[in-house]
């Protein structure tokens, strides 16, 4: 089969990006870079969308079913690389990628997907970019993902305040509460070079919620509406940052969750 001109999937993407190809696969892409538009803007993408997944998960790896999941990722073809054949598992982004996909079926949260998204998001528009890497990783959460107590006010305002500091905000749990709707942690990403905070919810009708905050220049907007991934989406922003409530809850409570929420963060 020719795959001269086969559009490269994510995760050929990345693993050019990683420098993981041959030489033959790496110039069959840099081909299509150069002469498909689409592709070298999903090529930019990827480059840019730079959360600290590794990292950030590496605890929750170590407390999985690791026979299991061992199981499952040695029933994945190997893939010709041009990496040698010493390099120790999980050392390359592809390979924990697949840990991450199959730790989901095990009731492992991820907080960082590679996938598609849609060709209707122009690399240019910086907020909308990271509304569509956010909903593609909130979309793979679960009740079981968030499943566990709900964290005392005290636990609450320490997770907050570890993310004051590199947002520049003060966030407390009053601010970010919604009715009815259990908090369930605080977590601080990175996108794009720029600190990304995350506070995770859960709806006991409806699921996994998020309110996203990221430093942002693009100036002052009144909140909007969006649907991505299955997901209702308000968003606004002010002089230095832009915010996201994302969830399964119908278009008018999502509006209503997210003025409300947008009120208190501006008191």
């Amino acid at each position: 089969m020719n795959t001269k001109h086969t559009i490269p999937s994510d995760e050929d993407l990345t693993a050019f990006i990683d420098g993981e190809l041959t030489a033959e696969e790496a110039a069959r892409i840099q081909t299509m870079v150069e002469e498909d538009e689409s592709t070298a803007e999903r090529l930019e993408f990827l480059a840019r969308a730079s959360l600290p997944f590794k990292q950030a998960f590496a605890p929750l790896l170590s407390e999985a079913p690791r026979e299991k999941l061992e199981t499952m990722l040695a029933a994945i073809p190997a893939q010709p690389s041009a990496r040698p054949a010493s390099t120790p598992a999980f050392a390359s982004r592809r390979r924990f990628l697949g840990a991450l996909a199959a730790s989901l079926v095990v009731g492992i949260a991820i907080d960082r997907a590679v996938i598609g998204i849609g060709k209707g998001f122009s690399a240019k528009d910086e907020n909308s970019e990271w509304r569509a890497v956010v909903a593609d990783y909130i979309s793979l959460y679960t009740a079981e993902t968030l499943a566990g107590p709900v964290p005392g006010r005290e636990d609450q305002a320490a997770q907050l305040a570890s993310l004051d500091e590199k947002l520049g905000l003060s966030l407390s749990p009053e601010a970010v509460s919604l009715p009815g709707i259990d908090f369930k942690r605080a977590l601080l990403l990175q996108y794009d070079g720029k600190a990304l905070a995350q506070v995770a919810y859960l709806d006991p009708e409806t699921g996994p919620m998020a309110l996203c905050i990221v430093r942002s220049d693009a100036g002052p907007k009144a909140p909007d509406l969006e649907s991505r991934k299955g997901m209702n989406v308000v968003y606004w922003s002010n002089a230095t940052h832009a915010f996201m409530l994302i969830g399964r809850i119908p278009v008018d409570r999502m509006r209503e969750l997210g003025e409300d929420v947008r009120r208190r963060l501006s008191a």
